[in-house]
């Protein structure tokens, strides 16, 4: 059985703070979040940027990708892939893994050509009278086969990285939706609250 005396009293002390206070702390407490949500986001794709920059310029990556790091794992709504299409992993040294591969290349290269003279200067010194088509050629061919040297596979998953941002954090993204969470339920508990009383005040006129 409500006390209907107490009910009026609680609700007349109640009654000045109305819900609307609440739904528009709420409304501007979520543009905020949103915002702040955003600029995480935009600034995670500026860090990304430079990331990109330095591996194409040849410049300090390791600094770019620490500062990028640093700022995904601390702030929410940083996740560097969305969608199905997304590239993953989503940060990838392109340039560098190029520079890598064609260097590489060139050692492979100067090195047999080296090898080669060797080949040239050994089956001459060996069959001294051949001419093309002799036994020189295959010689050749047999030490450039056994002495050549083969282009060493560069794992490119050490050119690839793929960093998660926490589910929430502690920055005003993070508080914002804290707090836009419990406006939102003070204003629904508020407004809940409002339609019982005057609900149970009206069947107890």
């Amino acid at each position: 059985m409500v006390d209907k005396k107490k009910l009026h009293y609680y609700w007349t002390k109640l009654r000045p703070i109305s819900y609307w206070y609440f739904l528009l702390a709420f409304l501007i407490s979520l543009v905020i979040t949103v915002h702040a949500l955003r600029q995480n986001n935009l600034h995670m794709l500026k860090l990304k940027s430079a990331v990109t920059q330095a591996d194409k310029n040849n410049g300090n990556v390791e600094k770019a990708l620490q500062n990028l790091r640093a700022y995904v794992y601390a702030h929410m709504n940083t996740n560097l892939a969305s969608g199905p299409n997304a590239i993953k992993p989503p940060i990838q040294l392109k340039y560098r893994y190029e520079r890598l591969l064609k260097a590489e290349q060139k050692r492979v290269g100067s090195a047999n050509d080296n090898v080669y003279t060797a080949a040239q200067h050994y089956c001459e010194a060996k069959y001294p009278s051949s001419f093309s088509g002799g036994p020189r050629t295959p010689c050749i061919a047999d030490y450039v086969s056994s002495h050549g040297v083969k282009t060493k596979p560069i794992d490119d998953t050490l050119y690839k990285f793929d960093f998660v941002s926490p589910r929430w954090s502690p920055d005003l993204a993070g508080w914002g939706v804290v707090i836009t969470t419990i406006l939102l339920f003070l204003f629904l508990l508020r407004y809940g609250l409002e339609r019982w009383a005057r609900s149970v005040l009206k069947t107890h006129e």
